[in-house]
């Protein structure tokens, strides 16, 4: 693990690996992947204004989300069927998180059980991110199922009618290996994936199971049945934003499904202003994903509003190199950095990034 000293060094040896219709999946985004290349592009339009002199002791990288502590503000965003990156799947990306006191998060459409998760990882914090099937039975035992395991909250995505188009998988035909399954399905919900029709197999899952005409309404019904906290992912606007809060959602996660959504839509760095504004009158938590894949990329998305960021495919890189040890080796490059960044910009603690520790690179190019 040595050999690695940043997520880029782990995202080369991962997409050296992985077979291609895998490595194709992880990494592609929507049509001309013109936003995927934004969500970094953005981070690195921003500038670092650090304090001299501060008298620096060193750093508490420690927070609080949703009442938990964490040791940073990093969690582990969900993504699909792992166990293509590794044979242990989520329940070692589970298992890297508990390991490293962070927040994991496990996608519906994955390829461990939510029972599988909660056993490999009894002590993480876990949440249990959730599409809205047609049917609303399958929905429900579901979320009962996170619940009883012991996951801590549920994020709802909230960006999906439809899958978006990529390109990658509709040429490759993407579908899921045939000696895995959905794990937390049985019959056709588990394996309808191993079937491509005239495109990607992902695409051809959703068709006729997930529910196109979602209203915020569904938010109420989902706390009519859990009393874990919801969490709306993927929101791109502050008046959605809004709407989620009076929905009774404990937090916001900005996100553009790692740009594999729709082709064109800003990155969630230049949004997360307008959606931190637009929730500062209600008792909702403001958290990011997409793009990030340093310390200082943490540092900045902080320092404009949000109280933890998600890394996605940087867990992807990790497990698909080593495993549980590979994500955790991610996880720790990561906090490094965050920390340097931490103590050489003047600050020591979290809540002092503010957001005058930050400026858009605009503001110099008028000099």
């Amino acid at each position: 693990m040595e050999k690695y000293i940043s997520v880029k060094d782990l995202e080369d040896a991962a997409l050296a690996a992985l077979p291609k219709t895998v490595r194709d999946y992880y990494k592609s985004g929507a049509t001309d992947e013109y936003t995927l290349a934004e969500n970094r592009r953005a981070f690195q339009r921003l500038r670092i204004r650090p304090k001299c002199l501060v008298g620096i002791k060193g750093c508490d990288t420690s927070t609080t989300i949703l009442g938990d502590k964490v040791s940073m503000p990093v969690g582990i965003s969900p993504t699909a069927m792992q166990r293509m990156a590794h044979p242990d799947g989520e329940t070692a990306t589970a298992r890297a998180a508990q390991a490293e006191g962070v927040i994991y998060t496990l996608s519906t459409i994955s390829t461990s059980s939510i029972e599988e998760v909660a056993q490999a990882a009894p002590n993480a914090l876990k949440w249990f991110q959730l599409y809205i099937y047609n049917d609303r039975e399958i929905t429900r035992n579901l979320v009962l199922r996170a619940e009883r395991a012991g996951f801590k909250a549920i994020a709802l995505t909230v960006d999906t009618p439809l899958f978006g188009l990529r390109r990658a998988d509709i040429r490759n035909k993407f579908t899921l290996p045939k000696h895995l399954k959905l794990a937390n399905f049985e019959g056709h919900l588990s394996d309808k994936i191993h079937s491509s029709g005239e495109g990607s197999g992902l695409s051809h899952y959703v068709n006729n199971l997930f529910d196109p005409s979602l209203t915020w309404d569904e938010i109420r019904w989902l706390k009519s049945i859990t009393k874990l906290p919801i969490i709306a992912k993927g929101i791109l606007r502050g008046d959605d934003a809004a709407r989620a809060a009076r929905a009774g959602c404990a937090a916001v996660l900005v996100s553009n499904h790692g740009a594999r959504q729709l082709d064109g839509v800003p990155a969630t760095i230049e949004v997360l202003p307008e959606i931190t504004a637009a929730v500062e009158q209600y008792n909702v938590e403001v958290y990011l994903d997409g793009g990030v894949t340093t310390g200082t990329d943490v540092y900045k998305a902080l320092a404009l509003g949000a109280k933890m960021v998600f890394v996605g495919r940087p867990a992807l890189w990790g497990l698909a190199v080593a495993g549980q040890e590979g994500v955790q080796k991610m996880l720790n490059i990561i906090r490094k950095e965050f920390e340097y960044t931490l103590q050489i910009a003047g600050t020591q603690t979290i809540p002092e990034i503010t957001k005058d520790m930050v400026r858009h690179e605009a503001t110099y190019s008028r000099l």
